[in-house]
């Protein structure tokens, strides 16, 4: 039979009730009479202002967007990701709970997984974002005559992120795939999520798609059949788009 590995769930169990009775007792809350909330009544999250940064620095700000551009770059059907507010949807999510991650199990061991495994990264978003900045911005300065990110052209730009993407940037201090997979990732998101989080500014990614974004129903529709649908997006917010054509 092979040993039994230092690290068990039984371990893991007892460790977590050890931490747990260390915080004191868990408090519970008994309702009665109502609810702890108003009927018909909607709780949607802050919106995120655009204006100063919460986490990012100018600098790393202006790469960040330098980079959205270029991963999501503009064209006839709409804005680039940088232009979206892709960097403004990044700062306010690492400046939260995602930057910290707060919202998850972050003690060791950690191990390179699979990628069917999910995140294995020791260092929470904000760490690797700030390091990884840093890194470029270093290497930029260095090959390119002290030009930042930000100040390089657009074929230079593309060089440099295909570069990290395959793995083979050589910049010190950055763990290409990591970076560039989170990075393509929280891009992504910054372009598609709903506008009150900072990104998706003026609704460019559902226009793009033909997301009708969160309406409350389509009865409006039923007398519009096998027609395509034009009405504008409408955000967790409500504002609706200044403009809206569906992209082709």
């Amino acid at each position: 039979m092979p040993p039994s590995p230092t690290g068990t769930r039984r371990s893991l169990l007892s460790a977590t009730a050890l931490i747990a009775l260390a915080h004191g007792p868990a408090v519970g809350r008994t309702v009665r009479g109502a609810l702890p909330w108003s009927p018909n009544e909607a709780y949607p999250p802050p919106r995120a202002v655009p204006g100063g940064w919460l986490f990012l620095t100018a600098e790393e700000a202006a790469a960040i967007e330098a980079m959205a551009n270029r991963l999501i770059p503009a064209d006839e059907l709409g804005p680039g990701g940088g232009e979206a507010g892709c960097a403004v949807f990044l700062d306010r999510q690492l400046a939260g709970p995602y930057g910290s991650s707060e919202w998850l199990y972050m003690r060791g061991p950690f191990a390179r997984g699979t990628p069917q495994q999910g995140l294995q990264e020791e260092r929470p978003p904000a760490v690797l974002y700030r390091q990884s900045l840093a890194a470029i911005a270093a290497h930029c300065r260095a090959r390119f005559g002290g030009r930042a990110f930000a100040g390089l052209t657009a074929a230079e730009q593309d060089a440099l992120l295909q570069a990290i993407d395959a793995g083979r940037s050589g910049i010190a201090g950055l763990e290409d795939k990591p970076f560039f997979e989170m990075l393509l990732q929280n891009v992504m998101e910054g372009f598609f999520a709903d506008p009150i989080y900072g990104g998706n500014q003026d609704m460019a990614g559902w226009k793009l798609l033909g997301f009708p974004g969160t309406r409350y129903d389509y009865r409006e529709m039923l007398d519009r059949p096998h027609q395509p649908y034009r009405d504008p997006p409408v955000p967790l917010s409500g504002l609706r788009a200044a403009s809206w054509q569906v992209a082709r």
